[in-house]
């Protein structure tokens, strides 16, 4: 097992790592280059960046969505919170880093880490409950919808046993290693699932605002494309 071990905190996590930083940088690069492309090509260059960015914080932050489905949107924050504080405040993911790259930060106290990891996979739990319950969000939703959460939950229940092995039914290795490699799992799913929103969330209101900023001569090329040159608009 300890064969095992070293391969998923050497080689595995390496290039799952790896391939997540490339494919997210691959995800912003182009973002941005499209967004230059379409301020450059507007016809309206006023873009609202002022309003997009006071949208984006709603998004980030929808306090006043709550009343629209209470439930399904409490959980969902909790859920955010926990899966992005818990991976970079652990104590021990901290000393890990600290490690690798000769630089710390501040780390969860234990009480307020097992706290937040236990909401973790309890959120998970209850927006997949919530997603299968529900025709209008089942209709919305696509497989992943169904698959990510359980699979974002197996690092954080493990990850829990680890730190609480008098709590733990299995081995200890066994149960590192699992923790280890759905940790890397995640890592390599992130570029190519929803979960690329975790970087590209900020962009997405000044894109859907670009977005309307049609060319000059749309109107024609529309027209030209169904055939309708010599029709009133």
């Amino acid at each position: 097992m300890n064969a095992w071990l070293d391969f998923a905190r050497g080689p595995a996590f390496v290039f799952a790592f790896g391939f997540m930083l490339l494919g997210l940088a691959r995800h912003v690069v182009v973002t941005v280059w499209e967004m230059v492309r379409t301020v450059r090509r507007a016809g309206d260059k006023t873009v609202p960046y002022r309003s997009a960015a006071i949208a984006t914080l709603k998004w980030l932050f929808p306090f006043g969505k709550l009343h629209r489905q209470p439930l399904f949107s409490i959980t969902s924050i909790l859920f955010h919170v926990a899966i992005i504080i818990v991976p970079i405040f652990l104590a021990g993911h901290v000393v890990l880093w600290a490690r690798g790259l000769g630089w710390s930060w501040p780390a969860l106290s234990n009480q307020i880490a097992d706290i937040l990891t236990i909401a973790a996979v309890v959120t998970a739990a209850v927006l997949l409950v919530l997603r299968v319950v529900s025709r209008a969000t089942r209709a919305l939703s696509r497989v992943q919808d169904f698959v990510l959460p359980p699979i974002i939950a197996v690092p954080f229940a493990t990850g829990f046993l680890v730190m609480h092995p008098n709590l733990n039914p299995f081995a200890f290795e066994t149960t590192l290693f699992v923790h280890i490699m759905s940790a890397n799992l995640i890592f390599i799913l992130m570029p190519i699932t929803k979960l690329s929103h975790a970087v590209l969330l900020p962009s997405t209101q000044l894109v859907g605002e670009l977005g309307w900023r049609w060319p000059m001569d749309s109107g024609a090329k529309v027209a030209a494309a169904l055939h309708k040159e010599e029709e009133p608009v």
